[in-house]
């Protein structure tokens, strides 16, 4: 089973790297309306992504995986991960990857992170209840399951307009690269796979391995949010490593690899102050993993695995992310 969960991260990896997906140019050009790639990826994730994954549950292949509709959690982690996101550069999942590539911002971003999971750990019974009121799992298939046809067409709907937004913003963008497309398909066959239940029975996820690896490594394992996380965090460490592979085997292959801590893009916008770079990485993950807990997931396993459920809390998280990370971007990147 490890090796499964390592060769599967190996190939979500090898799919962000190839459409260069991971990189700090690309997500924080996104922060700057500078780079589409990310959003148009992710919308054909979903948009394909959601129109299989739904065919497999109705075949009995595969379950739901919704997340709660925790309003405050959702809502505000969204805004805080966006931020974080815009200043690091990077995602849960992607730090792994750049980390592979020989990225020193993504490694700072990690230990940032790491830091914000074992505070996470340690605080989180004082303000559990503020993250509230949890709505339930609701869905289109918890609203209209008993309305098959009406269901599936809107499925199928939903699936078409946001593939329909992607080459939107393609033909803003006004660009030949089609590497986010290739990607996106293969993220959303990937992530199909990986719902199946004779394979994990499970979505694709990241941030739970940062407070997962931080409680075991300062031994703060002993309360009930180590235990709620303890399964899907082993899983998602795995998986992250397989990414890490990824990222080092084809960057060596591609004679891409190189230890770099000040990417051209912030050297644009913010100089190139090794000291600066370094503690904004920090913050920028630890204020990513921050929000990511606080909303119960990430860009991986909120965004494209919640939107491919068409889980309401994913969707109303990925609005609250791209407003935190575009603010940010307007106000951090000038």
């Amino acid at each position: 089973m490890v090796f499964t969960i390592l060769f599967l991260g190996f190939l979500f990896g090898g799919l962000l790297h190839y459409a260069k997906l991971n990189k700090y140019n690309v997500i924080s050009g996104l922060a700057t309306l500078d780079n589409l790639s990310v959003a148009k990826a992710i919308a054909v994730t979903i948009g394909i992504g959601l129109i299989i994954l739904n065919i497999e549950i109705g075949l009995g292949l595969a379950a739901y995986h919704i997340k709660p509709l925790l309003l405050v959690g959702i809502m505000l982690g969204g805004f805080i991960f966006g931020i974080g996101m815009a200043i690091l550069g990077y995602c849960p999942g992607t730090l792994a990857v750049s980390l592979g590539e020989g990225s020193i911002d993504a490694l700072i971003g990690i230990l940032g992170g790491l830091v914000a999971g074992v505070v996470y750990t340690l605080l989180l019974p004082y303000f559990n209840g503020f993250l509230g009121p949890d709505l339930g799992k609701i869905s289109l298939y918890s609203i209209l399951g008993n309305h098959s046809v009406l269901f599936y067409f809107l499925v199928f709907l939903i699936g078409a307009l946001f593939i329909g937004f992607a080459f939107w913003l393609h033909k803003i963008e006004k660009i030949k690269d089609m590497k986010w497309f290739y990607a996106g398909i293969g993220l959303a066959l990937l992530n199909a796979i990986i719902f199946l239940g004779g394979v994990s029975n499970r979505p694709i996820g990241a941030s739970t391995s940062y407070p997962y690896l931080a409680d075991l490594m300062t031994s703060t394992t002993t309360n009930d949010y180590f235990a709620k996380i303890q399964k899907p965090g082993n899983w998602e460490l795995i998986f992250l490593a397989g990414a890490f592979v990824a990222g080092l085997v084809f960057s060596l292959l591609k004679k891409e690899f190189s230890f770099i801590l000040i990417h051209d893009n912030w050297k644009k916008y913010k100089g190139t102050s090794s000291i600066n770079r370094i503690i904004w990485s920090f913050v920028g993950g630890f204020i990513l993993i921050i929000g990511a807990r606080m909303a119960g997931g990430c860009t991986s396993g909120h965004i494209i695995s919640g939107g491919m459920q068409l889980a309401i809390s994913s969707l109303l998280f990925m609005v609250f992310v791209f407003a935190g990370l575009l603010i940010t971007g307007k106000i951090f990147y000038k």
